[in-house]
C-alpha cells in the first residue's frame, strides 16, 4: 500500500506496478460505465426509463478500481447509485439497461428497476434504496464467510451522507468487534442529496474523520484516479482475506449530474462542476495509459467497442417486451409467491 502523505491522501504513481492487462481492464470498465450511464440519461429523456435514476457520471474510477481488485466470490453491496458497481462486476449492459427500462430482459426481469439492481451471479448482492440499510447486511455476509471458513471478501459502498446514519456507526463497530472481512467504501461526492456534507458534519472528512473512534485507519483516496483506488482496494482486500479484519476507505469524487434525474443541481457553486471535470477520471486515465506507452489506437478500439455494446444493448432493450403478468407475485415473499402470507 502506498505511503500516506501528511494530508492523508494516497498518491497515484504513474508506473508499471499494476500492469498493462489490469490497466486496460480498468480503462474499459470506466468507458463502458460512462457510455451506459449516458445512455440511461438519454433513455430517461425519451421516457423509456420510468420513475427516476441516480447516475454515477464522474465517479467511474471508484467502481473500476475496486472491481479490478476483487475476485470471483467476493461480494458487492451498493446504494441506489449502483449501476456503475453492477456493471463493473461483470453484469451486461443489456441486462442493466433492460432493468432500468422495465423490460423482461433486465437483471430482475424489469421488477427491480434502477434502485434495486442485483446480480448474485456476479457477486452484486443488491442496490439498496434506504440510506445505510445495506451496511449491517454486508456485515452479515462477511460474518457468514468468516463462520464458514471461506476467503471471500465483502465490499460495501455508500455515499458521504450515510456516515451520518446510525447503521454506519453500528456496522463499523460490529465489524471491528468481530474482525469481519468487510471493506467499507465511502464515495464522498460532497453532497448528501442536495445538502453539502460539510454543512451538517462536525468533521472535515465524513468517513476518515470518524475512523479512529472504531480503531480504524482510513486512507483518503483520490476517487478520480483508478490507479489510486485500485491500490487502496488491493491492500484492504488482501488484509481482509488474510484475516486482518475490516477497513474503511474514503474516496473523494464528484457526480456530474444532480442527485437524481429530478435534480437540476442548482445548489452547486458556479464553476465547481467545471473544476472537477478538469480531472475527469476517464481523461486522466487515458492520458496516463498513453504516457505508459499504451497506443492510442488500442484505446480508440476500446472506446468504439464500448459504444457498440451500448448501442446494441439499447436496441435489444427497446425491442424486449415488458415482464409478463404471471410473475407479478413471484420473488415477493419467502417462497416466491403470495401463498406465504395466506
Amino acid at each position: 500500500m502506498a505511503t500516506q502523505t501528511q494530508a492523508g491522501k494516497i498518491p497515484a504513481r504513474p508506473n508499471d506496478d499494476i500492469g498493462r492487462e489490469v490497466r486496460l481492464r480498468m480503462y474499459r470498465t470506466q468507458i463502458e460505465i460512462r457510455e451506459a450511464e449516458q445512455r440511461a440519461y438519454d433513455l430517461f429523456l425519451q421516457n423509456l426509463v420510468k420513475g427516476t435514476s441516480h447516475l454515477s457520471l464522474g465517479q467511474e474510477a471508484v467502481a473500476a478500481g475496486f472491481a479490478a481488485a476483487m475476485q470471483p466470490g467476493d461480494l458487492t453491496f451498493c446504494t441506489y447509485r449502483g449501476h456503475a458497481h453492477t456493471l463493473a462486476r461483470g453484469a451486461s449492459v443489456e441486462k442493466v439497461l433492460g432493468e432500468l427500462m422495465g423490460r423482461d430482459n433486465g437483471l430482475l426481469r424489469g421488477k427491480g428497476g434502477s434502485m434495486h439492481l442485483t446480480s448474485v451471479e456476479h457477486g452484486v448482492m443488491g442496490s439498496y434504496a434506504i440510506v445505510g440499510a445495506h451496511i449491517p447486511i454486508a456485515c452479515g455476509a462477511a460474518w457468514s464467510a468468516q463462520y464458514k471458513g471461506r476467503k471471500d471478501v465483502t465490499v460495501c459502498f455508500f455515499g458521504d451522507g450515510t456516515t451520518n446514519i446510525g447503521a454506519f456507526h453500528e456496522g463499523l463497530n460490529l465489524a471491528v468487534i468481530w474482525n469481519l472481512p468487510v471493506i467499507f467504501v465511502c464515495e464522498n461526492n460532497l453532497y448528501m442529496e442536495y445538502t453539502p456534507i460539510g454543512e451538517v458534519t462536525a468533521v472535515s472528512h465524513p468517513a476518515a474523520g470518524r475512523a479512529g473512534a472504531y480503531g480504524l485507519e482510513c486512507p483518503i483516496v483520490d476517487g478520480q484516479d483508478a490507479d489510486a483506488v485500485y491500490r487502496a482496494a488491493q491492500a484492504a482486500i488482501e488484509k481482509a482475506r488474510a484475516g486482518g479484519g475490516p477497513s474503511l476507505i474514503e474516496c473523494e469524487t464528484y457526480r456530474y449530474s444532480g442527485h437524481s434525474r429530478a435534480d437540476p443541481a442548482k445548489y452547486r457553486p458556479d464553476g465547481e462542476l467545471d473544476r472537477w471535470k478538469q480531472r475527469d477520471p476517464i481523461k486522466l486515465y487515458r492520458s496516463r495509459l498513453l504516457e505508459l506507452g499504451i497506443g492510442e489506437k488500442a484505446l480508440d478500439n476500446i472506446d468504439r467497442e464500448a459504444r457498440r455494446f451500448v448501442d446494441e444493448a439499447t436496441e435489444k432493450c427497446k425491442a424486449a417486451p415488458p415482464p409478463p403478468a404471471d410473475i407479478l407475485l413471484t420473488d415477493v415473499y419467502a417462497d416466491g409467491g403470495s401463498s406465504w402470507r395466506n
